[in-house]
């Protein structure tokens, strides 16, 4: 905050942000973005690596460019961010393909720009990506993701490497799989992937994870399988509550490297697929205060965002702090901080003790993956804008939705 008590992001004020482009209205740090990048660079400096950004945590194109700028590449999981990814400016050769339900489209789109490589999650896209290829006349570049049955310690909805999850191939079943893909000429063996969850605060998923692909690595290539690269996805977690910051990227790769290093991999190219991490933390979301409504259990702010925007509240009953952008004289009272749309459980933050006004804005933090990217048109709510800032400077890298972009694709 500045002296006075406004509230800033960089060199910008966010009151003056809110009056000038209307709220909800994302906002993201350029500068925040770069300092989590820088991160992950660091952690890895001296090896052979690349950080491939997960896009689905926040696929605003100038953001896309940003972190591209910043010598990163992409993790994507559908053909739409494949596009996304090209439109910003990347080569298909900077591009990994995640996702358990790759379609034969997106696979020949993808063979088309040259991907660098399909991170492959079953037995059966195997076959199908083999039989694309061939008819494509191409090779397609694959990694197996490894399903290793460690338990992140996170939401039940983002683990990803239990055996009950949906995701990558049993660790039992990799070695036969890799033969067999071995065998099929529409496909050129080119690493390991393994990605166990989102919104891990902790290191110790990631030591077991890593020990458990390093066993399967010696497995296959003693069976005279090369890999050339290890790809240990993203998942860290973010600070949401402002008080417990999980450990620090260079905390967390310090004892993977040893491990990596100790088991005599440590001249393999290693790949990283951070999201949340990158961005999460980068962005807020600015919001009006509608209507303070007293009541008997419980007293309720109403404010211009909801769900529709801030989905990970109602998704993930997910905690999102939530501060008052300006110093103001009201009294402190403890609210549910609620959205206008017609369900009980478009809530965003619940008994919160906030000093506001109808009329104030509010700024609901760490918003910056997973708001945006998910937001959707439920209650007919056109999507909020999106504003990148740098420094003194804040420019809309995405306009607010009206009703006519709503209905466009609609026919009567």
């Amino acid at each position: 905050r500045a002296p006075d008590g406004r509230l800033m992001l960089e060199g910008v004020d966010l009151a003056e942000l809110a009056a000038e482009h209307a709220t909800p209205l994302y906002v993201m740090s350029q500068a925040s973005i770069t300092r989590a990048v820088q991160a992950y660079s660091q952690a890895l400096a001296g090896r052979s690596h690349r950080v491939h950004y997960a896009m689905k945590a926040n696929s605003n194109l100038s953001v896309l460019r940003l972190i591209a700028s910043l010598g990163c590449g992409f993790d994507i999981v559908s053909g739409g961010e494949l596009q996304r990814a090209l439109a910003a400016g990347a080569r298909g050769d900077d591009i990994i393909f995640s996702g358990v339900g790759k379609t034969r489209a997106e696979m020949r789109l993808a063979l088309d720009v040259g991907i660098a490589c399909f991170n492959v999650e079953s037995e059966a896209e195997i076959d199908v990506l083999n039989e694309v290829a061939l008819s494509a006349g191409k090779v397609a570049p694959i990694s197996l993701r490894v399903n290793p049955d460690v338990d992140p310690k996170t939401h039940p909805y983002i683990s990803t490497g239990l055996k009950g999850n949906k995701f990558g191939v049993a660790q039992e079943r990799v070695l036969a799989t890799y033969q067999r893909a071995a065998k099929l000429p529409g496909l050129r063996i080119v690493g390991i992937d393994c990605h166990i969850g989102s919104q891990i605060t902790q290191a110790a998923p990631y030591v077991e994870a890593v020990d458990r692909m390093l066993d399967l690595v010696d497995a296959v290539e003693a069976a005279g399988i090369a890999l050339e690269h290890l790809d240990f996805g993203g998942g860290l977690g973010i600070d949401y509550v402002g008080n417990a910051p999980p450990p620090s990227v260079v905390e967390v790769w310090a004892p993977l490297l040893k491990q990596i290093d100790a088991r005599g991999h440590g001249g393999k190219h290693i790949c990283v697929e951070p999201g949340r991490s990158i961005v999460g933390n980068a962005g807020l979301c600015l919001t009006e205060v509608l209507y303070l409504k007293p009541g008997e259990q419980k007293n309720f702010c109403i404010i211009d965002a909801a769900m529709n925007d801030l989905p990970r509240p109602a998704m993930y009953q997910a905690f999102h702090q939530i501060v008052p952008v300006q110093a103001g004289e009201a009294t402190a009272v403890t609210y549910d901080v609620v959205g206008p749309v017609c369900e009980s459980g478009d809530w965003i933050g619940r008994d919160r003790t906030l000093a506001v006004s109808q009329g104030d804005f509010l700024a609901v933090l760490s918003t910056g993956a997973y708001s945006a990217s998910m937001a959707s048109n439920y209650n007919t709510r056109g999507r909020a804008a999106e504003v990148l800032v740098n420094g003194s400077a804040a420019r809309v890298i995405r306009k607010r939705e009206g009703f006519d972009e709503m209905v466009a694709a609609e026919r009567v």
